[in-house]
């Protein structure tokens, strides 16, 4: 079964061992983070493919129900807003076909990584915290982790001790600090391996972020 989701793919060699599927921000697409493959080719590191899908175009109503690439609606950024449950269910389940299909390409979910940035981390995170099969990693940028209040219910087991890193702007105004805190506190307190960097930047990528998520692609790639 092909994957709704439209891609584009990047690899830093020939015939990659671990994939990295990496989910954009709120009205950006697939290219917003393909720039930066070249910057994580280290020596230390297998070959990797990149895996970068473009979201839905959805009404969003945050944003006065313009279309716009989403991974679900957004009703509101602080961390007591309505959340949309059956909007993340379907993203869940898109990036779930994305990692099937990788593993019919020969690459089991433990050498799988999901990242995301924005409301790609927060798809990210519910995502691969939830996915029965153990992964390799999660790495969640300038975002949060969505309906964290049912983590201890719908966590899989098989991803209970996959290590996460979570990178935040200490200036962000869009998705404020706080409630990355509030997300990072709820899955320490589940005992989920959490990794925690900030830098000082508005929402968006910082030159030490790329080696922190390049050290982590290197210790989670090497198991």
């Amino acid at each position: 079964m092909t994957p709704a989701l439209e891609t584009i793919e990047r690899t830093t060699g020939p015939m990659p061992t671990h994939s990295v599927i990496w989910l954009h921000g709120l009205g950006a697409d697939g290219h917003d983070f393909e720039p930066i493959v070249p910057e994580l080719i280290h020596p230390g590191l297998p070959a990797l493919r990149f895996v970068f899908p473009h979201a839905p175009v959805r009404p969003v109503t945050l944003n006065q129900g313009m279309p716009m690439r989403a991974w679900y609606d957004l009703y509101g950024l602080d961390r007591d807003a309505r959340e949309d449950i059956d909007g993340l269910r379907a993203a869940r389940h898109a990036v779930t076909e994305l990692i099937e299909q990788e593993n019919r390409r020969g690459i089991p979910a433990e050498r799988i990584v999901l990242a995301g940035f924005s409301q790609g981390c927060a798809t990210a995170l519910y995502t691969g915290l939830r996915h029965p099969e153990r992964l390799a990693g999660l790495i969640g940028l300038s975002g949060y982790l969505p309906l964290r209040n049912t983590l201890a219910a719908e966590r899989h087991p098989a991803n209970a001790g996959t290590p996460v890193l979570m990178a935040h702007g200490t200036m962000d105004m869009v998705v404020p600090m706080t409630y990355a805190e509030a997300s990072r506190d709820a899955m320490a307190a589940q005992g989920q391996p959490v990794e925690w960097r900030t830098y000082p930047m508005p929402h968006g990528l910082h030159p030490q972020e790329l080696d922190d998520i390049r050290a982590f692609l290197t210790r989670v790639t090497s198991v």
